[in-house]
């Protein structure tokens, strides 16, 4: 397989993205009762950086959903492999994902935490990809905008691997 990264987000701009971010979550939500779920395994890295610059109480949770495989596109199939393990009734919920592609995997959450009773469901987006999207999403906290390309680093992955990188970049030359 031959690939290429190109950078698109310097760290030092996802730094002060993820900051920002925070603050407007925490003004938003003072005084209410916040359960931050991540969708694993690409919110990871970057919900763990936005949870630690929240300044109001919050519970956090996870949910494990399924729509990739090994694959570089949505199957729109999508399976609920974790659920999550807190209580959402009457609890505002913020969903926080890697990066809103098809929007089919945030639609299935967000009408998951509906079902189960939260009070509100919100969503914080590391990265949008809107020219992808096939079903609409709200995403109220948004990082980037970014083209359409496969974009991995800072938690994002291709295959299980580039998560580990600091950056966010377009993955070029990939054979499928």
């Amino acid at each position: 397989m031959s690939e290429h990264l190109s950078l698109l987000i310097h760290h030092s701009d996802i730094e002060q993205t993820v900051s920002r971010i925070a603050a407007q979550i925490s003004r938003d939500y003072e005084g209410r009762h916040l359960l931050v779920v991540g969708i694993l395994k690409g919110a990871f890295i970057f919900m763990a950086d936005l949870v630690r610059q929240i300044t109001i109480p919050i519970e956090v949770d996870f949910v494990t959903v399924s729509s990739y495989g090994s694959g570089t596109s949505s199957s729109r199939r999508i399976r609920l492999l974790q659920d999550m393990t807190v209580p959402v009734r009457d609890k505002d919920v913020l969903i926080v994902e890697d990066i809103v592609d098809s929007g089919y995997t945030l639609s299935y959450v967000m009408q998951h935490a509906t079902d189960v009773g939260a009070l509100s469901v919100a969503v914080c987006a590391l990265a949008d990809k809107p020219s992808r999207r096939e079903t609409p999403v709200d995403v109220s906290y948004l990082g980037f905008t970014v083209p359409d390309k496969f974009i991995v680093g800072y938690g994002l992955d291709f295959d299980n691997r580039f998560r580990y990188l600091p950056d966010i970049y377009a993955l070029e030359n990939r054979d499928e």
